[in-house]
């Protein structure tokens, strides 16, 4: 099944711009409350999760779409509850807050990061490979009838207008989901700029979050940007189809969404990566999200009441919260992924004392 063309009555710009109301378990003292800060990719679910668990068991969810970068910062300093992130934490974040506790990462859903763009008169999506979207976003395919483009587009007619680039210019777990497809399929791409939530842009222009480099592109004739799906149809944009590492052209939907996660290796941790999967029926450029909590809120500095808040959280977004996804244009996880997650459950604990 497709995607619908609707992202419901949920406001992406609102999810993404939710104003964190006290600053961290350990100072808000609140029996209700726990607040996060991370991925934009992310902050449509946790957004209607955080409406659903507080009209079912009267939490409140507040949630700021920063950046994955900036969530994970801000976990580690305490100044937030827990971290929406899509890449899973370095070794080197890993050791700087364990400081307090053992992270542990919760898989929450899964999304397609699309090639959207904005060009009069390609009603269609197009088709594009790996080594022609490198080229793209190094700036040496630079206008949208490039041959390279062409060849894999017959019969579409294609302006001869230079392309504009779009890219993240905050610390971006959307950027490392991207740029770590380039470099999976693209060796230039990978010795000339490689995979991160930052990297150095060859060219284009920079915007802050998925909703900025979706107003970017909207705003911008002959532009393509690199935008989450929900972010995508909210603005009514067109995107192409990715050619896989089967060699098949695949549009982003809920179904080749999942297919992509399908037979990924998880390590015991859960702090897997979507990387060019193999699956004939996968979109290729798909990204994992994660809710990162300490393992013993309490021992890392914040209430009981907050800790128990968390578990509850999760407990819905792992449960009931997955069907939900389909609504805001996310993927489900894969059973085998969702039964792990559901599992650490267990490890989350007070001081020791189970929740």
């Amino acid at each position: 099944m497709k995607f619908t063309k609707q992202a419901g009555a949920l406001s992406l710009t609102a999810a993404a711009a939710l104003v964190i109301v006290a600053c961290g378990g350990s100072s808000s003292g609140s029996a209700s409350t726990i607040n996060g800060s991370g991925s934009t990719f992310a902050a449509p679910i946790y957004q209607q999760w955080g409406a659903t668990t507080k009209t079912d068991d009267s939490l409140t969810v507040n949630y700021q779409g920063v950046g994955s970068g900036q969530g994970i910062s801000e976990l580690t300093s305490g100044t937030v509850d827990f971290a929406g992130s899509d890449p899973p934490m370095t070794a080197e974040e890993m050791v700087a807050a364990s400081k307090k506790s053992v992270p542990l990462h919760f898989p929450t859903a899964l999304g397609a990061i699309t090639i959207s763009y904005n060009v009069s008169g390609v009603a269609t999506g197009l088709k594009l490979d790996g080594a022609t979207l490198a080229q793209i976003f190094l700036g040496k395919v630079s206008t949208w009838n490039d041959p390279a483009i062409a060849a894999q587009n017959p019969g579409v007619t294609l302006p001869s207008n230079p392309i504009t680039v779009v890219h993240r210019s905050d610390s971006s777990g959307t950027t490392k989901g991207f740029t770590g497809y380039l470099t999976a399929v693209d060796s230039n791409w990978s010795s000339q700029v490689g995979k991160g939530k930052t990297v150095k842009w060859p060219t284009g222009t920079g915007a802050k979050g998925n909703d900025g480099v979706a107003a970017a592109v909207k705003q911008t004739p002959n532009s393509v940007g690199y935008v989450e799906q929900a972010y995508a149809l909210q603005n009514k944009f067109t995107f192409a189809s990715v050619k896989n590492a089967a060699g098949t052209y695949v549009e982003p939907t809920l179904a080749s969404t999942t297919a992509a996660a399908e037979g990924t290796t998880v390590p015991a941790d859960l702090r897997f990566t979507i990387s060019n999967p193999s699956n004939p029926a996968a979109y290729p450029i798909t990204s994992q999200t994660f809710v990162v909590a300490y393992t013993d809120a309490c021992k890392a500095g914040y209430t009981e009441q907050v800790a128990k808040g968390i578990k509850t959280f999760l407990t819905y977004g792992l449960g009931a919260g997955q069907d939900a996804l389909a609504q805001l244009n996310y993927a489900k996880l894969p059973a085998d992924i969702n039964s792990k997650a559901t599992a650490q459950l267990s490890k989350l604990v007070c001081n020791g004392k189970a929740l």
